[in-house]
């Protein structure tokens, strides 16, 4: 391995470091915002640990074919002590004003769909209920007043047909009597 490989090896491994400061304080942040379980944190940890491993293997395998010695673990530990030093409190606010960005642009977009929506739909839905029973209350009082017109034609009616019903006997079988004295006295209630 060359000189030249060697300081790319370093300085990949510096920044692998600072990547992996930065991608602990993603984790340490998000994880404390939302509030995870802890058994789900165990899982967490050995995500990050398998995420970390694999792109330091990768930026190792790009600097240097993979070859492990020493120097390497030497440079991930500059990078992440730097990443501390100078970066981790920037990164750490940055990181609460994304999410705090993004829970306001949540809760504007999810009152704008109450407001575009939502809102819009009730409004309709309580118009037709409105509508609807504005509806069945003509449909009811029209017809009450067809009834009452009605009735006296039916009273006509049944006058001048009494004498020919009164004549015409029916044997009806016993297990129909009764249904037929209830839809008769049905009948007479609604048109006496």
């Amino acid at each position: 391995m060359t000189l030249h490989v060697q300081f790319v090896t370093m300085g990949m491994m510096c920044l692998g470091g600072m990547s992996l400061g930065t991608l602990f304080d993603l984790y340490r942040v998000l994880a404390g915002q939302l509030k995870v379980a802890p058994w789900l944190k165990a899982v967490l940890d050995l995500l990050y640990w398998f995420i970390g491993t694999i792109f330091v293997f990768l930026l190792l395998y790009e600097s240097n074919w993979g070859e492990i010695r020493p120097f390497i673990f030497l440079g991930l530990g500059i990078g992440i002590c730097l990443y501390f030093l100078l970066f981790s409190g920037l990164v750490v606010r940055l990181i609460r004003f994304c999410i705090r960005v993004s829970v306001a642009a949540f809760r504007i977009g999810r009152r704008m769909i109450e407001l575009i929506i939502v809102a819009p739909a009730r409004w309709l839905y309580r118009l037709l209920i409105v509508l609807i029973g504005f509806l069945t209350a003509t449909a009811i009082f029209l017809y009450k007043i067809m009834l009452q017109l009605v009735l006296p034609l039916w009273k006509f009616v049944l006058w001048l047909t009494k004498p020919l019903v009164s004549r015409l006997r029916f044997p009806v079988p016993a297990w129909m009597k009764a249904p037929a004295r209830r839809l008769v006295g049905w009948f007479r209630r609604f048109f006496p």
